[in-house]
């Protein structure tokens, strides 16, 4: 299945020079979608994560269904001020300046296997910052899942000798 042409491309958002790539167009569809699940989950069947964390917002919508279909519990990375318990959190950079990510401090169990989910991986910044927070509680990044990555912005350098499954790839930023 063809994921890219699927996916929207919006040029001069969020600011000028950048290249938004909408999912809504790829998950609006209910074949792609259901692919992009089955796919994500098949990768990391054999590993057997007892956790699927997604970030804010987008990873959500790829991170539950995911969880679902691995019989995994699911965590959410929130903005802060949006966890109603005790948590921890980090400050981090990202493409268009600086950002802040929570976790429930009881979320993740030590020793927990985990895999992290998100839409898409740019330069790595969110993702690598939710790694941090995962490790911080004492999980263990089993690996990580994107339905796409800008290769050009080497985002997966932030992440480590972990398993990096990315759907789609884009060669150049436009």
């Amino acid at each position: 299945m063809n994921l890219k042409a699927l996916i929207r491309e919006i040029p001069d958002f969020p600011q000028p020079g950048v290249s938004f790539k909408d999912i809504s167009t790829v998950i609006g569809n209910a074949k792609a979608f259901h692919h992009i699940i089955q796919e994500i989950a098949g990768h990391y069947r054999a590993v057997q994560p007892e956790v699927v964390v997604g970030i804010e917002s987008r990873g959500y919508i790829l991170g539950a269904p995911v969880a679902y279909e691995l019989q995994a519990g699911f965590i959410l990375v929130r903005k802060p001020g949006k966890l109603p318990a005790a948590t921890e959190r980090i400050e981090y950079s990202l493409e268009y300046g600086e950002n802040s990510l929570e976790i429930h401090t009881d979320a993740i169990r030590p020793g927990q296997k985990v895999l992290i989910v998100d839409d898409i991986l740019a330069t790595g910044g969110t993702v690598s910052a939710t790694a941090e927070l995962v490790r911080r509680l004492g999980g263990e990044i089993v690996g990580y899942a994107f339905l796409a990555e800008l290769d050009s912005l080497q985002g997966r350098t932030k992440l480590g000798d972990v398993p990096i499954v990315s759907l789609v790839h884009y060669d150049d930023e436009e």
